[in-house]
């Protein structure tokens, strides 16, 4: 029996995602592989780590900090959230990555990114994260319209969640049998198309159509995959851990008090489960 984790993005919706995985990581919950989009790579990668509160720690620290994200970020560097602060100036001298036990960690950690040229997935196991395989996690949370383009072995990239949202099927294609899914959105909701849409059509349009065509048919993906995961967890194949409605936060947030709530709202999902949960992840 081998056992998957999924991690959905969702911007800052993912502190939610994060506070589920450091109860998780309380509770001396483990899994053989983990796959993350977005912000589910973002902070996902601290699950692989072992770095229980990190990414609410560094998020709350640099909330006001113009080089994290800001549109001061956006209209200097070309990235919302600044690429070279974010991935490097935090991770390797402010909040330290701990790489050492990231790479003997056994788990392994997929993320996802979209080829703007096919606009399909790609999902790559990084197995460090440092190099390009922290820019694969790069790739996977540049949202369209407010980061640059993310160029890796010739292919460019940008947010994961355009062509595979929540990545079920995938983790159940390494092998893992029985599947943990975080998801940012409660249980009932339904993706409508993006206001941005016309934005993307102009931005992308001309030279990258594929990725345009997988932006506009994301909605109908995203439903898609989560009537499969209500089956799979009907089906007893998967465990889905959602907010008990939708998070009180958005794609960017300043106040302090709102990214602790989704942290706490995500820590308070994970333990009114975990009892059901290890019953889950028996192997017998």
């Amino acid at each position: 029996m081998k056992f998957g984790l999924v991690m959905e993005g969702g911007a800052m919706r993912g502190l939610f995602t994060a506070g589920v995985t450091d109860v998780l990581m309380e509770n001396g919950i483990t899994f053989d592989s983990s796959v993350g989009v977005s912000a589910g790579a973002c902070f996902g990668c601290n699950y692989k780590s072992g770095q229980h509160g990190r990414a609410i720690r560094y998020n709350i620290r640099f909330r006001e900090d113009k080089r994290y994200c800001s549109w001061n970020s956006y209209f200097r560097t070309g990235d919302m959230f600044g690429a070279e602060f974010c991935y490097h100036t935090i991770p390797e001298k402010l909040d330290l990555f701990d790489n050492d036990f990231y790479e003997a960690n056994p788990m392994t950690f997929f993320v996802v990114g979209t080829d703007i040229n096919t606009g399909r997935a790609v999902y790559h196991n990084c197995r460090t994260a440092k190099g390009d395989d922290l820019e694969w996690i790069r790739a996977s949370a540049s949202m369209p319209l407010v980061s640059r383009i993310v160029k890796i072995d010739g292919r460019e990239f940008l947010d994961g969640g355009i062509s595979d949202s929540i990545p079920l099927r995938f983790m159940e294609s390494t092998g893992c049998d029985r599947n943990v899914v975080i998801l940012t959105q409660p249980r009932g909701f339904v993706k409508t198309q993006s206001r941005t849409l016309g934005l993307v059509k102009l931005r992308y349009g001309r030279k990258y159509p594929e990725l345009v065509r997988a932006f506009s048919e994301r909605p109908k993906m995203y439903n898609e995959e989560l009537r499969y995961i209500s089956a799979a967890e009907n089906a007893g194949r998967a465990f889905v851990i959602a907010p008990p409605e939708k998070l009180p936060i958005g794609h960017v947030e300043h106040d302090m008090d709102k990214l602790l709530e989704v942290y706490r709202i995500g820590r308070n999902a994970a333990k009114a489960r975990l009892a059901e949960l290890k019953e889950f992840m028996k192997t017998e």
